[in-house]
């Protein structure tokens, strides 16, 4: 006989995803795989800007190392996933409260079709990961004059 960890409200948590997802997005989120440990998924709150020559994602990851710190793109999405590591206990240290999460996020953006792809860069400095779309230089069509015969 299987032992399965009840969850009773892991439904409840895909429900109000689903019904307001800008809502409850950045609530962390607790995961139970099949077989481990829990686990704390959290979501980083991220900006989106434009400029004449490049969209920039600026997302908030205070403690996170840009080792920890991955970046993919596909055709039509980029996407942030990594890990804000717990730091190692001080067995001196009584904590009163804690309001940092740890564990892993992943954050997926669309990626508008003007972007050059091959030209994407990201910089970390200061707890905020910037990721630099440039827009692809398209070239604008010259206006001539046509002669009626």
């Amino acid at each position: 006989m299987n032992l399965m960890r009840l969850d009773p409200f892991s439904e409840g948590d895909d429900f109000f995803t689903r019904l307001a997802p800008t809502l409850f997005r950045r609530w962390p989120r607790l995961t139970l795989p099949a077989g481990a440990e829990t686990k704390v998924e959290w979501t980083p709150s991220a900006d989106i800007s434009e400029t004449e020559k490049e969209f920039v994602i600026r997302a908030q990851l205070p403690a996170v190392r840009k080792e920890d710190i991955k970046v993919t793109v596909d055709h039509d999405s980029i996407t942030v996933h990594g890990e804000r590591k717990h730091q190692s206990e001080d067995r001196t240290e009584k904590f009163h409260r804690v309001e940092t999460f740890y564990g892993s996020f992943s954050r997926t953006f669309a990626v508008p079709d003007n972007v050059d792809a091959e030209k994407i860069r990201c910089e970390s400095k200061d707890g905020v990961l910037s990721v630099h779309l440039p827009k692809k230089t398209v070239a604008t069509p010259k206006s001539k004059q046509i002669p009626v015969s």
